[in-house]
């Protein structure tokens, strides 16, 4: 009987605690219930290797609550950082930081979230599996135009790079191809999405993506003999890395800083997570 009694004293904490638990895993999504007071509408633009993060959070911020309404499009780091400094948007996505130009003459605030690294990537059918830094330079400077140069077969390289103005394409110039130059000859595209199809579709092709975008349609090349994953690209086993930032003009206001501090939340990192990037603190 006086066990009994001590299990049933402790029954109420346990379940007080219980309680707590679930309060404070609705807790993110709870900022956007209808009783909360946030209204009206956001439009985000911007870096393609976002989309995944951003769209998800919108759909299930909408879910809550069906009056909000949340638009997510692409069109690379450039477009993010030109139409949220002209009003366009409310927060302007870029996979690269902002230039003190870029921030001095719109007014930007920058919200780095993610972790994401770029892998030179090829088609499964292509037999080779990694390539040297000076190895892939040649290439994208179409100096090497053939893959048996580099330990596969008889073929012609076709090269696929990205827009100007991509936060990716950015980063992999910089820090996988330090700066050199690009051949005139590359077919361009404009979204890792684009790309992914692109390399999918031609065995002899090589190009680059955010390393969440790899998967069963793409394989990404060991690059100096490191192995493009997230884990490695976390602990600076895999080197060519970038951060992926949200932006808005001045300080958010409204329905954009209720979405970046879910983003930010314990919820919002398991979506950052799940599309393959890095949560970062804020």
């Amino acid at each position: 009987m006086r066990r009994l009694h001590a299990i049933l004293s402790v029954l109420p904490v346990l379940l007080l605690a219980l309680g707590l638990v679930t309060v404070a895993a609705a807790a993110p999504l709870d900022a956007f219930a209808p009783q909360s007071g946030i209204t009206g509408s956001l439009d985000i633009a911007g870096g393609t290797a976002h989309i995944p993060v951003m769209k998800e959070a919108a759909k299930r911020i909408m879910t809550v609550n069906p009056a909000l309404r949340i638009s997510v499009a692409g069109g690379g780091s450039g477009v993010g950082v030109q139409q949220v400094g002209e009003g366009l948007v409310a927060i302007g996505n870029t996979g690269r930081p902002l230039t003190e130009a870029e921030v001095q003459k719109y007014g930007l605030v920058s919200f780095p979230f993610a972790i994401d690294g770029v892998a030179v990537v090829v088609s499964p059918a292509n037999p080779v599996t990694g390539l040297t830094g000076k190895q892939v330079a040649d290439i994208f400077a179409g100096t090497v135009t053939n893959w048996k140069d580099v330990g596969g077969k008889d073929a012609p390289i076709t090269l696929y790079t990205r827009e100007d103005g991509s936060g990716t394409r950015e980063v992999f110039v910089e820090k996988a191809l330090k700066k050199g130059p690009q051949a005139a000859t590359a077919n361009v595209v404009n979204s890792n999405g684009a790309m992914k199809t692109a390399i999918a579709q031609d065995p002899n092709s090589i190009g680059y993506v955010g390393i969440g975008h790899l998967g069963e349609s793409i394989r990404g090349l060991h690059f100096d003999g490191m192995v493009p994953t997230q884990d490695n690209a976390a602990s600076g086993a895999y080197s060519v890395t970038r951060k992926l930032y949200m932006n808005t003009k001045g300080a958010p206001q409204g329905l954009a800083k209720a979405f970046i501090d879910y983003i930010f939340s314990p919820e919002g990192k398991e979506i950052t997570k799940a599309s393959g990037y890095i949560p970062l603190d804020r």
